[in-house]
C-alpha cells in the first residue's frame, strides 16, 4: 500500500508550508491523483484520517480530484486517451501503453501527477 507512504510525504510537504505562513487552521486540501499513479482514493482518505490526527490538518477535508491520462504519439501525431485491458468490474485494468491509433510509441502528458493544487486555509 504505497498510499502511506505519498500521503505522509504529501502531509509533511504541507505542513512544512503552512509554517512559512501566518495560518490559524486548514479547512481543506485539493489533491490532484493521475490515474497513472495506481493511487487508491479509499486509501488516501484513510491514511489521511488517521496520519492528521494531532497535526494542523486534523480537521481538514481532503478534497481528491481524479486526471485522467492523455498520451501523444510522435507516429503519427494522436493526442487522447488509452485503451485498457481487463476489466473494470473486476478491479483490474492494465493500461496499454501504445498509440491506440497506430500501434506506436507514446508520451504520457497527463495522468501522472500527484499534486497538492491548493489549500483552503483561515490566516491569523
Amino acid at each position: 500500500m504505497h498510499e502511506v507512504s505519498v500521503m505522509s510525504g504529501i502531509i509533511r510537504s504541507v505542513i512544512d508550508e503552512l509554517e512559512r505562513h501566518d495560518v490559524e487552521s486548514v479547512e481543506a486540501v485539493d489533491l490532484v491523483i493521475g490515474e497513472m499513479t495506481f493511487l487508491g482514493e479509499e486509501q488516501l482518505l484513510f491514511a489521511w484520517e488517521i496520519m492528521t490526527r494531532d497535526t494542523q490538518l486534523e480537521d481538514a477535508k481532503l478534497n481528491i480530484t481524479h486526471e485522467a491520462v492523455e498520451v501523444s504519439c510522435g507516429s503519427c501525431g494522436y493526442k487522447g486517451g488509452i485503451e485498457y485491458l481487463g476489466d473494470e468490474n473486476y478491479g483490474h485494468v492494465i493500461p496499454i501503453l501504445s498509440c491506440p491509433k497506430c500501434g506506436g510509441d507514446i508520451e504520457v502528458i497527463r495522468g501522472k501527477s500527484c499534486t497538492v493544487n491548493s489549500l483552503q486555509v483561515v490566516q491569523r
